[in-house]
């Protein structure tokens, strides 16, 4: 996925003076661009706050400035300059946070992001973005290079598996259905975002053996949210299941119970989340033992589901 938006970025900044890539500590591999367009390329060391001022002053100048860095770090370290540098005077700075989730879980709980998407929803002005593959991300660029907000762009690790169609229209803030459950059937609504649209397309087609009938609604912007696709889809079924690599506390669980319970009561179909515990992670792994641990595996999640259809 980081691919992808690389290719796209470099691609973007031949024709696009405005576009300034600043990365901190990591090699992301894009040598080349640095060579080829020194003025719109800069290493500003592992210095994320400074970086965030650096930025927000590019901006104020004309530029859009894209920082590159692991969520964790971008998140965290400069929370202070990215709510009063960049959102408050509403300037056009892109964030991109690599490994998203449980992506870096190798490195362990310092590299874990799992609260990044509650945290910066807080933020007003900011708009959060979390692409579910490689093509998406691709998809986005030109609506993230019309933006006139400031963004989090959340990616995981991983572009693949590709599950979003070639002919689809990717805009910010518009939701896409990537499953429809058959009419007339027992349904339930699964709402995801990032990496965890792919899993829970998996989800769906386990729950299908079971009997259960889903519709999978990608929500690749969890702020703004698509707000009319969800009520709309939500009204058709009798149980609502969002599922996160994400703390279910402030992410997109508490985004999409927000719009239901603000616009369907009394009407409100039955609602569950399915996310990250909230509890730190004290183990090393991959991104697949950890989603084990915490039960987002498709037959784990396809079971927890089927047990509340009953």
């Amino acid at each position: 996925m980081l691919n992808a938006f690389k290719d796209a970025i470099y691609e973007a900044a031949k024709n696009d003076k405005r576009i300034i890539l600043m990365v901190t500590d990591n090699d992301i591999g894009l040598s080349h661009m640095q060579a080829e367009m020194p003025d719109q390329y800069f290493v500003e060391g592992i210095s994320e706050a400074n970086t965030m001022g650096v930025a927000s002053g590019l901006a104020a100048d004309g530029f859009m400035p894209f920082i590159i860095n692991i969520a964790s770090f971008l998140v965290r370290r400069s929370y202070e300059q990215i709510v009063l540098d960049v959102c408050l005077q509403n300037r056009p700075v892109r964030l991109i946070g690599i490994g998203g989730g449980f992506s870096m879980a190798h490195l362990g709980t310092t590299h874990t992001t799992i609260e990044d998407i509650a945290i910066m929803r807080a933020v007003p002005e900011m708009t959060v973005i979390a692409p579910c593959d490689a093509l998406e991300m691709k998809k986005l660029v030109p609506s993230i290079l019309k933006w006139p907000k400031p963004i989090y762009i959340r990616l995981a690790r991983y572009g693949k598996p590709v599950v979003t169609k070639e002919e689809s229209d990717i805009d910010i803030g518009k939701a896409v259905v990537l499953r429809q459950a058959s009419a007339g059937h027992k349904s339930v609504l699964l709402i995801s975002t990032g990496a965890m649209t792919s899993r829970t397309i998996k989800t769906a087609e386990e729950l299908q053996n079971l009997g259960i009938e889903s519709t999978v609604l990608h929500l690749h912007t969890i702020k703004p949210l698509d707000e009319k696709a969800i009520i709309e889809q939500a009204r058709r079924v009798p149980l609502v299941v969002t599922i996160e690599d994400h703390s279910i506390i402030g992410g997109l669980g508490s985004a999409c119970m927000g719009v239901l319970m603000n616009n369907m009561h009394p009407d409100l179909p039955r609602l569950h989340c399915i996310g990250v515990p909230d509890k730190f992670i004290h183990v090393y792994g991959t991104q697949e033992s950890l989603l084990k641990s915490v039960g987002l595996e498709p037959s784990q999640m396809a079971k927890t589901i089927y047990q509340l259809t009953k």
